[in-house]
């Protein structure tokens, strides 16, 4: 009864906190941005976020964790919406509607697809949430009782995992997470006020700009991969409400996929490295194997748009248990949500909860607000977003390079952070030329400082002993988690070239 008398009391916080016009306004901006953002082809939440990060540096705290929290849900609602209408994914996870999406609007029920996907996501978002919000406190609780040694090595497993576990090549995601560390490293150092590798350059004294480098990385990158893309029209069709509404058949087909992706997704989401459109795919296997009809899945079935789409959206909500409870993101989208909490001043980690549960919970009811919101969105407006796809590629591309270059002058009035942008929006289109991932290195810039501050913390409080990494039980297995990892990539890589 304790539990749940606290548990209504901090639900009561979040309320007052969510409900606040400020706080609706920052979390119907975030979503309608999103879903905007999202509905275009090849911008997905990571650009979203990146262009919106410097305004963060405006906003109050919980103001600024709301907005970017419901640009993260409405891109990927509407990263779906060019998938199905277009067959080109808005972004990874939305790859998999493009199988049985595009070929239902080619058949005309390219609005029953639509309708499915936005149902199937805000019941996967609500399974996601649900967890969020009974097993974060319980986490967060149980976190306090780590000291350095067992940060240092929850940093050092979620490194290697995102750049092991996935899509791309394992060995390359390992050397640009050690690109990422020394990237870290540029600045002054936290304990001597040393400058390191900054090359008497003032502007590097305070390390490399963590949005002018997630800007260029994404966005950038993005527009110059994009800049010979021939622009695809959807093609006409009636998206009334009615168009929309699936058979009684679809939701009976639609019911049992929608459940098990919600809880497949719900668990990969909340582990390091599975993000990028694999749980999706595991979902859209799942299901055709275990369908009666597994001849139509390719051509039309809407188990593919319900069971991927509730899977993708649970682990959006379980995807932030790890960012706040342990200040350990799992992929690109949740480094950006961490790189927000520190523009604020806030540390990120367990006493998140303890220390700030206005902002916590006023979150956690901001998401149910902010879904209820893209419900309203994705249904009555499509025909605004179908609109928006008409869009061309000469003027839209152009447009979004001014407001990046804007967004990063405007955070610390540096002209060096825009010549920062541009950069790696170069080297970020050779790593994409060389198939080179790009997220284990933004990863490795935001958690390399946090890394290092642990480990030396770490080896000052045991007197330069390193026994303290195998004598803690959660130090020792993280640390042989990280070794299974090494070693199974090593021995993949060996087993891959030896059959070639």
């Amino acid at each position: 009864m304790e539990f749940f008398s606290v548990f209504a009391s901090n639900l009561s916080i979040g309320i007052h906190e969510a409900v606040t016009l400020s706080n609706l306004w920052y979390c119907f901006v975030g979503v309608f941005l999103g879903t905007l953002v999202g509905v275009l082809p090849g911008l997905g939440s990571l650009i979203a976020i990146s262009l919106l990060l410097p305004i963060t540096y405006h906003l109050p705290a919980t103001g600024a964790l709301i907005m970017l929290a419901g640009v993260y849900f409405g891109a990927d609602y509407g990263g779906g919406t060019c998938s199905i209408l277009l067959g080109v994914p808005g972004h990874a996870a939305a790859a998999v509607d493009v199988l049985d999406g595009y070929p239902m609007a080619k058949q005309g029920r390219g609005g029953i697809a639509l309708f499915m996907k936005c149902v199937a996501s805000f019941w996967g978002s609500a399974v996601g949430i649900v967890l969020l919000m009974f097993f974060a406190p319980i986490l967060s609780g149980w976190a306090l009782n780590f000291g350095p040694s067992e940060y240092c090595a929850l940093m050092l497993l979620g490194l290697i995992a995102a750049s092991t576990v996935g899509q791309g090549s394992p060995i390359k995601g390992v050397a640009m997470v050690f690109v990422g560390l020394i990237l870290g490293v540029i600045g002054t150092d936290i304990n001597s006020g040393v400058s390191r590798f900054a090359f008497d350059i003032p502007e590097l004294t305070d390390g490399i700009s963590l949005i002018a480098m997630a800007m260029g990385l994404f966005a950038i990158t993005e527009v110059i991969k994009s800049a010979n893309t021939t622009r695809v029209t959807p093609a006409e069709q009636s998206f009334t409400l009615r168009d929309q509404m699936p058979t009684r058949q679809d939701w009976r087909r639609s019911f049992g996929p929608m459940l098990r992706g919600s809880g497949l997704g719900a668990f990969f989401g909340a582990l390091p490295g599975t993000s990028g459109g694999m749980a999706t795919f595991l979902s859209y296997s799942m299901e055709k194997r275990i369908s009666k009809h597994p001849e139509e899945f390719g051509k039309g079935a809407i188990e593919g748009i319900a069971g991927p789409e509730a899977c993708n959206n649970a682990g959006v909500g379980t995807a932030f248990i790890p960012t706040l409870t342990l200040g350990i993101p799992g992929d690109a989208v949740m480094a950006l949500m961490l790189g927000a909490l520190t523009i604020q001043g806030i540390q990120p980690g367990p006493q998140v909860i303890t220390a700030h549960p206005d902002l916590f919970w006023g979150l956690i009811v901001s998401f149910w607000i902010g879904n209820l919101f893209l419900v309203i969105l994705n249904i009555p407006l499509i025909g605004m977003w179908v609109k928006l796809l008409s869009i061309p590629y000469h003027l839209m591309f152009p447009s979004i390079v001014l407001f990046t270059c804007i967004g990063v002058y405007s955070t610390s009035n540096s002209t060096f952070d825009v010549w920062v942008l541009l950069a790696f929006g170069i080297v970020g289109y050779l790593m994409a030329l060389l198939r080179l991932e790009v997220v284990p290195v933004l990863l490795g810039l935001i958690l390399g400082p946090m890394l290092e501050e642990n480990f030396r913390r770490t080896l000052l409080l045991s007197r330069g002993s390193f026994s303290v990494f195998v004598e803690r039980p959660i130090t020792a297995v993280a640390l042989a988690a990280c070794a299974f990892l090494l070693l199974w990539t090593v021995w993949g890589s060996m087993r891959s070239r030896v059959s070639a």
